[in-house]
């Protein structure tokens, strides 16, 4: 047996990412695998690592990000690795880059600002095009990608204040099976945003039906996650039925003060359905959310803190209330001001985000939003503050059903082989980090700081995160779903 190897960690706490009791040994890896855990006293390698106090787990997969742009624009990919991610889920909230086989409009037309306000970035016709820009220029993070509906009727129709006509329907379908034919794990939906508002359920099940014969994965921003969040679930599940595809609820949580508590309620439909079909669900560890700037929800929001404004720039990091007071206007007004903008709303019950966190099948997605001027913390310290803050400090689970939700739960979920477990022969993806100490470092305050307590970062056997910085080292790849190791 080979007793020299690449990279070496020794004297690690071994956490597997399949929830199984953490043990003592060491990791050997060859070119992108690992190819020994145990006590490897004999061997040798390249780049031995110490990891003596330390966990060694999994990377951590994020379930749900908006990266699609930055994998091209920034490919260090720090807010991520910084936080021991390494590999991303894109394309969620029914906004993807790709295909835009005409010119996006001008302003570009929210919720697809969020990913560039621009449009320069929307320049790929098919999503074929795009697949193969990730491939040509990797970042330091590999990725699984989902085609977005809001993306595919901007793209296909003339008015997006209506249902889809058969015709466009049928041009939504043979973009989505380009895009799974290019590598796409599936289609995502946001259909609380105004491009795709208007759809009706049998649009998106027309659309979908792509997704069949392949197995591919339905993911929604459902329709609504507050007075109505009970209806937009049964909504999405009914897609997952007619489809024959596993659903994925986005970054779930009940919002508004009247809904507080009805987690309760939300996590006890999900779970009765998922007895009958395949649905799984993400959630982010934080009480606010963050997406473009409306005033619609004003009313439901304790706060609501600008993130970027085109029109209005210095309000950027200011908070809505001192914002109108300065210009001398009403919130509805300054809104109208700052248009287009994005923006941090505080409106959930961190009973309801703890309660969903802690079910059992909940995996963990950031939901962060990497080009805003000052974004919500959770793109920098989702991770690590549910190893620090929810799993440590409050003990809403152990150290190894954390990761379990962070890892094998969502490798098994999406489809991933091979990737969220550490074992012999499974891709190398690892991050090192101490449990006594790890925890975010970003703040609503100071929101784009490193997290604490992340040492080392390896993507496919490449060390992408060491010392506090990136190592410039780009070893992602772009991931395609295998059923068999699907829901």
């Amino acid at each position: 047996m080979t007793s020299h190897y690449d990279v070496l960690i020794r004297h690690a706490s071994i956490v597997d990412g399949t929830r199984a009791p953490r043990f003592e040994g060491d990791i050997a890896i060859l070119k992108d695998r690992i190819a020994r855990v145990g006590d490897l006293g004999d061997a040798t390698a390249d780049l031995i690592i110490d990891a003596t106090g330390l966990v060694v787990a999994p990377g951590f997969i994020d379930a749900h990000t908006h990266d699609d742009r930055l994998m091209l624009s920034d490919g260090d990919m720090t807010p991520k690795v910084s936080q021991g991610i390494t590999t991303i889920v894109g394309g969620n909230c029914g906004i993807s880059l790709a295909p835009m086989p005409r010119p996006i409009p001008d302003p570009v037309t929210p919720p697809l600002s969020l990913l560039d306000n621009q449009g320069g970035w929307f320049r790929f016709p098919r999503f074929a095009d795009y697949i193969a820009a990730l491939e040509q220029q990797p970042a330091a993070t590999n990725c699984a990608m989902l085609v977005g509906h809001a993306t595919l009727r901007v793209a296909t129709m003339s008015d997006l204040n209506r249902p889809a006509t058969p015709a466009e329907i049928g041009a939504m379908q043979a973009l989505v099976t380009e895009a799974l034919d290019a590598g796409a794990i599936g289609v995502s939906t946001g259909l609380s945003y105004a491009p795709a508002r208007a759809s009706t359920t049998e649009e998106i099940i027309e659309i979908c039906a792509p997704l069949t014969a392949r197995g591919a994965l339905y993911c929604t921003h459902m329709r609504d996650e507050s007075n109505h969040v009970v209806e937009a679930l049964d909504e999405a599940f009914r897609i997952g039925r007619e489809v024959g595809v596993p659903v994925v609820i986005s970054h779930h949580k009940v919002t508004g003060t009247p809904n507080y508590g009805r987690s309760v309620e939300t996590l006890a439909l999900i779970e009765r359905h998922m007895k009958t079909q395949p649905i799984c669900l993400d959630c982010y560890p934080y009480n606010a959310s963050s997406t473009v700037l409306t005033a619609d929800l004003i009313a439901s929001s304790a706060r609501i803190t600008v993130t970027w404004s085109t029109t209005l720039p210095q309000y950027a990091g200011r908070d809505l209330v001192d914002v109108a007071a300065e210009l001398g206007v009403s919130q509805e007004e300054a809104v109208a001001k700052l248009l287009p903008a994005g923006a941090i709303y505080h409106r959930i019950d961190d009973a309801d985000v703890q309660r969903i966190l802690k079910f059992d099948e909940t995996m963990i997605g950031s939901d962060g939003l990497p080009h805003d001027e000052k974004p919500h913390p959770r793109l920098w310290g989702s991770f690590p503050r549910v190893l620090g803050h929810y799993g440590r400090a409050l003990g809403l689970f152990p150290l190894e059903t954390a990761v379990y939700k962070m890892t094998g739960l969502t490798a098994k979920n999406f489809g991933l082989a091979d990737r969220g477990v550490i074992r012999e022969g499974a891709f190398a993806d690892l991050t090192v980090f101490n449990a006594e100490t790890v925890d975010e470092g970003a703040s609503f305050a100071r929101p784009m700081v490193p997290s604490i307590g992340i040492e080392t970062v390896l993507v496919n056997g490449v060390v992408v995160w060491q010392d506090g910085k990136t190592s410039g080292n780009r070893p992602g790849r772009v991931l395609r779903r295998e059923v068999a190791a699907a829901v």
